[in-house]
């Protein structure tokens, strides 16, 4: 635990190499064999490998070429971009900071200006957790704003908007904009349509939010009203050439929902705009610059869509790429792997019951007991319940049948659940979906008894709710080794204090302490199972 939490955020491609495969070529077929590890160990080992596959110097790196020599020529993947005379970038989200940071060490003096907008208090916080690598040079030709506090949009953030704005609209057919865009962007990148305010816009917001307007009706609403979302900043920077760089912290990775999709075409009309205020009764109280902007941009068609091609978009990081990471990790360790989604969503409390219903399937087969036909009969109904994307138990209890020599396995998933706040107790909700998992564990302790089982939530941010973890991970023993410590589970539980329960719980060591990872693509979780026999 030690090694990962000193070692975690300082890994670099080198150190990964040095640290990690060297402890794995002890022998990647048989786990009893490789260095006694725990599968603690493990599960640290695979978060950490999926993390490190999105780090924004990694992905930038892997996805930004500029090739010198007479006219530059600027590679994203194998797609060439030339004929421009000068290039800029712009950027706004969580992670912008290190993106642009590699952006700008690859682009060197054919990089013209930047602006991105990043936010608060991000460089004074990537400089204490040692992640200098993020940070710009002093002499950097990018400018840094920092704003959103709290991830709401302010005043702050509204001024690095409209420097973004301005740069944009300066830009000919003889330019080229990078941009770069992560998770938190639309908070980020505040611009209402005048004469609408950032207030006026705020509380119709908040007006929507509280008749109970989905996410999808709130989006449809603020790119409405907005200069830069919803296509804003591709039409505003036309007839420059756009490449988008994007990390994804949404599940599908949709790029017209990532930061509000800015320089994608809205698929919103204003008649969408009308239909969901007239849904809610909110005509008459919206601000009348509001209601000026909807019904001009109604005449004036402006939801037709601008041609887009000169905009070349595409996702160089998402949840995807670091759950293939740490399936690559999983099988140097020896694990046989199983990824099973990238798009878990839901409340915590239904996700928790439903790996708690597969752990305990999948050991069932592996003890070659047949199982409890009621327990699957109740996991093939919550799956239906939760319908989760790219979920398929058919192929994961295959894989299950097929293992031979009762080879270990590693089930992979990853994507964003939520919490439902019943107390006013710390944590966050990764700490909480491990410990309702380990709650439910123990409930089939003995059934369990003959496996070693982990399971682990992390969120790739390293930043797990309003606490220093990033998450947390389980056995089926904590709820046993917790009541030896005086510390009930449920009670914790029923004030959402997961965050306490893992600090007072064995010294902190159930928590998972990365630090500030300057990267975001949702949650990971791990569970690893493995025969006692093998141990």
């Amino acid at each position: 635990m030690a090694f990962f939490l000193t070692n975690f955020i300082k890994f670099s491609r080198v150190s990964l190499k040095r640290t990690w495969i060297s402890r794995i070529s002890c022998n990647r077929t048989s786990i009893s064999n490789h260095c006694n590890m725990s599968t603690q160990e493990h599960g640290q080992q695979i978060f950490a490998r999926a993390v490190q596959a999105v780090l924004p110097d990694s992905i930038i790196r892997k996805s930004l070429k500029l090739e010198e020599g007479g006219v530059p020529r600027l590679f994203v993947g194998e797609k060439e971009f030339s004929g421009y005379k000068s290039l800029h970038l712009v950027g706004f989200g969580k992670a912008v900071l290190g993106m642009a940071a590699a952006a700008e060490d690859i682009l060197g003096d054919h990089l013209v200006q930047g602006i991105i907008s990043v936010p608060l208090g991000m460089q004074y916080s990537l400089r204490k957790a040692g992640k200098r690598e993020m940070l710009l040079k002093s002499n950097s030709r990018i400018k840094v704003m920092e704003g959103a506090r709290n991830n709401l949009p302010d005043e702050a953030a509204f001024q690095a908007a409209r420097e973004i704005h301005r740069l944009s609209e300066g830009l000919t057919e003889h330019d080229l904009l990078l941009v770069l865009i992560s998770g938190g962007g639309s908070a980020l990148l505040p611009a209402p349509i005048p004469p609408i305010t950032l207030t006026e816009k705020q509380m119709v917001t908040r007006l929507l939010a509280s008749r109970g307007a989905t996410i999808q009706e709130l989006n449809t609403i603020r790119k409405a009203l907005s200069l830069l979302k919803g296509g804003g900043l591709a039409r505003a920077a036309y007839p420059a050439q756009i490449v988008s760089l994007i990390l994804s912290d949404v599940i599908g990775d949709p790029l017209d929902i990532i930061a509000s999709g800015p320089t994608v075409p809205s698929p919103n009309s204003v008649q969408d705009c009308l239909q969901v205020l007239t849904k809610y009764n909110l005509w008459d109280d919206m601000p009348s610059s509001v209601q000026t902007v909807l019904l001009s941009g109604q005449d004036q068609n402006l939801e037709a869509p601008l041609d887009f091609s000169h905009v070349y978009n595409v996702v160089i990081g998402s949840n995807t790429l670091a759950l293939t990471a740490g399936r690559h990790q999983a099988e140097e360790l020896g694990y046989v792997p199983v990824v099973l989604s990238t798009g878990v969503s839901g409340d915590v409390l239904s996700i928790a019951h439903f790996y708690s219903l597969l752990i305990g399937c999948i050991c069932s087969h592996l003890a070659r007991v047949g199982g409890d036909p009621k327990a699957g009969e109740e996991l093939k109904e919550l799956v239906a319940k939760l319908d989760i994307p790219g979920m398929d138990l058919t192929e994961c209890f295959k894989v299950v049948k097929s293992l031979e020599n009762r080879s270990p396995l590693c089930l992979l998933a990853g994507g964003e659940t939520t919490v439902t706040l019943r107390g006013h107790g710390k944590g966050g909700r990764n700490q909480e979906m491990a410990l309702r998992v380990a709650l439910e564990l123990h409930r089939d302790y003995e059934s369990l008894l003959p496996f070693e089982v982990l399971f682990l939530s992390g969120g790739t941010d390293g930043q797990d709710g309003p606490t220093k973890a990033a998450g947390a991970f389980c056995t089926p023993q904590l709820v046993g080794q917790a009541e030896q410590e005086h510390l009930n589970v449920q009670s914790f539980l029923r004030r959402n204090d997961s965050f306490t329960f893992f600090s007072h719980l064995n010294s902190g060591k159930n928590l998972l302490v990365t630090g500030l990872t300057g990267t975001n693509v949702m949650d990971v979780q791990v569970v690893l199972i493995r025969s006692r026999e093998n141990s």
